[in-house]
């Protein structure tokens, strides 16, 4: 299966915190932003770092936007190149669109032409917005230090049927699941042996290394 392959566009502190995550995940990564200082900033950590102007339509058609998965729109005050940007992508038929929204109002009008999913950088840090892209099964993405994090992790096809044992995540990964939350019910201290069920939630601590090849182990 072909790894899916993310556009980000606008390289302020947002947008390049997601494109540098989705990097460090091993994902290709396409860096869009009209300034080439910013573009040249990141270009040694991404697939490819491009300056053009998001507004115009032949230019983001010449770099083939429309062939990626998922593009997130992270311009920074300007809301009327968000809004057109979006429109254009939109047009253009991008599969998913991802777009940063300076307010409330800001996103209403994204969610009315069409953006997939708007974030709102006040309540969503470019690195947990990455690690959502990139699996459906992360529910939170909580960083506690530098180094370590906390992880909710919806229990996998792979998962369900298994108990704790099994799947062996200390061993294989370094990680600690430190609890599993069954609906409203919290179980801090989850027994062994006891299969896991399609619901189940892991809460999983670890090096934010560990946890990258957790995740990608367990992508749906």
């Amino acid at each position: 299966m072909a790894k899916k392959q993310y556009a980000v566009i606008g390289m302020g502190r947002f947008g390049s915190s997601v494109a540098n995550t989705l990097s460090e995940m091993g994902f290709d990564v396409l860096a869009i932003d009209s300034d080439e200082q910013r573009t040249q900033a990141v270009s040694n950590i991404v697939t490819h770092a491009v300056s053009a102007d998001s507004t115009d339509e032949e230019a983001l058609r010449a770099l083939g936007i429309r062939n990626f998965d998922v593009v997130v729109v992270a311009i920074g005050e300007d809301i009327q190149s968000s809004i057109l940007t979006t429109l254009i992508l939109k047009d253009l038929g991008v599969g998913t669109i991802i777009v940063k929204a300076q307010n409330e109002l800001h996103g209403k009008v994204l969610e009315k032409i069409g953006a997939d999913k708007v974030i709102f950088p006040e309540r969503d840090m470019g690195m947990r917005v990455a690690h959502h892209l990139t699996s459906p099964n992360i529910l939170d993405y909580i960083e506690i230090s530098e180094d370590y994090s906390i992880l909710e992790l919806k229990a996998s096809q792979d998962m369900v049927g298994k108990n704790l044992r099994e799947l062996d995540i200390r061993a294989r990964f370094g990680c600690n699941v430190m609890a599993i939350k069954h609906g409203t019910k919290m179980d801090i201290s989850p027994y062994a042996d006891a299969p896991l069920s399609e619901d189940d939630v892991l809460v999983i601590v670890g090096e934010k290394s560990d946890l990258t090849k957790l995740e990608l182990a367990y992508p749906k």
